[in-house]
Order: C-alpha cells, then structure tokens, then sequence
C-alpha cells in the first residue's frame, strides 16, 4: 500500500492559518524522500470557500468533513472524526501545527488510536528508510531526534516557524468530500463565546521584514532611531525579553521561544547578543543582518551579515541611506 501523509488545517472558519501552510510545506519536503502522498484535512461546516484555497496547492486531494456538529471545535467530534478517517484511510503519518486546540485534541487522537505522538517538532527526516522526528528540549537548549515505535499512523505537532509556507508547491488538487457517522459522539463541551486573551497589535510571523532590538538599544530614547529605521524599511518592530521587561516594546512583540516564531525576508538584529531562546525564533528568516558592538556575540553565528559597531551611530546612518535612495 503506498505512504500518505495527512495534515491537518487549522482554520477560523473563514481562512486558513499560516501554521497549516507550513505543515504542508513540510508534508510536500516529506513526499520527495518517501514517496508519500499528501492531502489537507479539513473539519468543520459550511467550508466550501475555505477548502477551494487549498486547491491551488500539489496535493493528492483536500479531504473535507463538513458537518453542522462539527462548526465549533470539540475534541469529542474532531477526535472522532479524526479516528474514522486515519483507521478507514490508514495513512503513515497526521501532521498539525502545534496550536493551543490541538494541543487538546492530539493526546485524545492518539490514545484512541494507540499510537505515538511527538509534539513541538522542528524537523522531520528520512533517516536509514526511518523517520526521525526532531524536538527542542531543555528550554531550547538540545535538539533530541525521536524514533516511534508504535504502529501507524504516527501523529506530530509541528512548531510555527518551523518550516516556510512560501515553499509550498503549487497545483491543483481535487476537493474530496466525505460523510462520517457521528450520532454515537456525545459532545460535552460548549462554547459560550470566544474572548480573545491578548490584543495583538500585529503578527509577527506574517511580517516580510523585521528590526528586532535587544539589549544594545541600552536606553528608551534609543526607540525612536529604531521607529525611523522600521519606517525607512516598511519594517515591523521585534524584541528580544530584555526590551520588553523593560516595557518599552509591548509583550506581543517579543520573538523567540517565548514569544513569536518569525520568518521575515529580511531579519535586521540591532544589538542582540544571540542567546538561543532569541535565536530558535527568527531561525527561518531568509536574511538575517546582526549589528552589534561585541564582535564576539553568538548573534554572528547565525547572520548572514554581520556589522560590528554601536547601533546608535549605525542605524541612523541606515535610515539616512534608505531615506536618499
């Protein structure tokens, strides 16, 4: 029987999220060293606009359960669903993107099936003919390679930012409707309302470029020569901790393994030392310039340029050059 992978797509109803691009980004990465095929998963009801956006994609089909009991999240319907989809269509392996709802929903999936899960992957490999699933451990500190040893499908969680939605191939794949049998799922969950708990005032993660700060901005007044950087660029403000314990950014501009995971174009870091709880955060940008007045700080390591210097003096002269061209 051939190897499927299936993901899947997390949505509000209306779009789908960046999260379950990059699975598929993924899955297709997956497909070249296993032959497997991939199909987008989707629950929910009335999604007839939501699954057309994934058409556009190279997949072997977009999988789509629309159902009334389903137009709300639960983990009673979606595990159920899930559970009747992988045992009727046994695929090798159930992506999802490591969100708040699936963190609820994967460990119910996979004590139902009996099978291994990996949460928090950045990576997955083809290894020896096995896959090799790849996590962060010790507050980011180790990478650990996990092997599963329970039968299939195997379900994994994959970390935002872990791999680029842009690199999605693109084609065109059948939508393929299906009709579960639910009556038996008793549904003890209801949503009341949906409250959001932070404000954002922008995501991060959708940025194409960003001037991220660190501790080298050493005072506040020092903001206002990022602001005119940021405009210059058409650039996003970031932060590492410091900035924002500081209060001088707000906490929904914080990047890193406790804040956002980003994947600009373009990642300007102004004195940020490196440190890995930053670094695991802006790991997927496609230019990383670091400037910094210690030649030695790890932020080198990972730049693409590196341009050692105050960036007091530094980014005003930037912002002059952008201004005059």
């Amino acid at each position: 029987m051939a190897e499927k992978t299936y993901v899947l797509i997390h949505h509000d109803g209306r779009r789908v999220q960046t999260i379950s691009y990059e699975c598929l980004a993924l899955a297709q990465k997956l497909s070249q060293e296993t032959g497997a095929s991939v199909s987008a998963v989707v629950l929910g009801n009335e999604l007839q606009t939501l699954s057309k956006e994934l058409t556009s994609l190279a997949l072997e089909g977009v999988i789509v359960v629309d159902d009334q009991r389903l137009a709300e999240y639960s983990p009673e319907g979606y595990s159920e669903s899930l559970f009747q989809l992988l045992d009727e269509d046994q695929p090798n392996l159930l992506l999802m993107g490591q969100v708040y709802q699936n963190i609820d929903l994967a460990p119910k999936l996979a004590a139902r099936l009996k099978t291994g899960l990996v949460t928090d992957c950045i990576d997955i490999r083809l290894e020896a003919g096995e896959l090799l699933f790849t996590r962060q451990m010790f507050r980011n500190k180790l990478n650990a390679d996990i092997s599963i040893l329970s039968d299939r499908p195997w379900i994994a969680m994959v970390q935002a930012g872990a791999y680029l939605a842009e690199n999605l191939r693109k084609g065109s794949s059948p939508i393929v409707p299906r009709t579960l049998d639910l009556s038996a799922v008793r549904f003890q969950r209801k949503s009341l309302e949906t409250l959001e708990m932070t404000k954002k005032k922008v995501d991060l993660s959708q940025a194409e470029v960003i001037v991220g700060i660190g501790r080298g901005v050493k005072q506040q007044e020092n903001m206002a020569l990022v602001e005119a950087l940021a405009q210059a660029l058409g650039a996003e403000i970031g932060a590492s901790r410091p900035v924002v314990d500081n209060e001088w950014l707000d906490r929904d501009r914080q990047i890193g393994s406790s804040g956002q995971n980003v994947s600009p174009k373009l990642y300007l870091a102004a004195g940020i030392s490196g440190a890995i709880q930053h670094v695991v955060g802006i790991k997927n940008s496609g230019c990383i310039v670091a400037i910094n007045s210690d030649q030695n700080a790890p932020i080198f390591n990972v730049a693409t340029y590196g341009i050692v210097g105050d960036l007091v003096e530094i980014l005003p002269e930037l912002t002059k050059r952008l201004q005059e061209n």
